[in-house]
């Protein structure tokens, strides 16, 4: 089913033009209809499909939608509010940006499902690169296994110019490692949103980066 109808889009184009709590407050309640209640029935239909893949997860939407209001305490931007919607589908919640779930995220520019693990603290990211430098067969394996491939471009992620010097000859065989975080993502049309098929997608790209998941979490010290 069509969670979403053209006005979920359209509002974010026209608080775009109009990014001030009063504009906002005049529209709330087109921003509940339009925007709020079916992304959260949207969300809620994502926690109930990755549940049944894993049973561990309890997690409601309001523990996985990320907030409209934008942070502005140290942003030169000072509008009030985002131009999309975000939420994190993860047993550890939508705060825990290192642990390799689902996120995704919806508005007028593109529609967006993302993986990996984006955050990671010094000891995660050195378990992660020993993991990788002590298998790196089975690391290229699940990063280029078809269905991953057919889904994602590839394991993105900013890199360090200089890691540990036991990692330096592992690192020419495989460069991901130089990796500070590693994450994926695909992107599609904004139109998508109001495909009836937008959770079906999803959930094939979910199960596709299930591999790649899976080593990471272990790396990472989840598995």
């Amino acid at each position: 089913m069509a969670y979403f109808d053209n006005d979920y889009n359209q509002f974010f184009k026209d608080l775009a033009k109009n990014n001030h709590r009063d504009w906002f407050h005049e529209n709330k309640k087109r921003y509940e209809k339009s925007v709020k209640d079916p992304f959260k029935a949207f969300t809620q239909e994502m926690i109930n499909r990755v549940k049944a893949l894993e049973p561990d997860l309890e997690q409601e939407p309001k523990d996985a939608v990320h907030r409209i209001n934008r942070d502005i305490r140290f942003s030169k931007d000072k509008t009030p509010y985002k131009t999309k919607m975000s939420a994190v589908v993860s047993v550890k919640g939508r705060k825990s940006a290192d642990y390799p779930s689902l996120f995704f995220e919806l508005g007028p520019e593109n529609v967006a499902i993302y993986g990996g693990a984006y955050s990671v603290d010094k000891d995660q990211l050195l378990s992660i690169r020993e993991t990788i430098a002590g298998d790196i067969k089975g690391f290229q394996k699940v990063i280029n296994d078809k269905g991953f491939t057919s889904k994602y471009n590839g394991i993105h992620g900013e890199k360090n110019k200089r890691i540990d010097k036991q990692l330096m000859e592992a690192a020419e065989q495989e460069p991901l490692i130089m990796n500070k975080n590693f994450y994926y993502y695909a992107k599609f049309d904004p139109e998508m949103v109001t495909d009836p098929k937008l959770a079906d997608v999803f959930m094939e790209h979910y199960a596709a980066a299930k591999p790649v998941r899976d080593y990471l979490r272990k790396g990472l010290g989840f598995g």
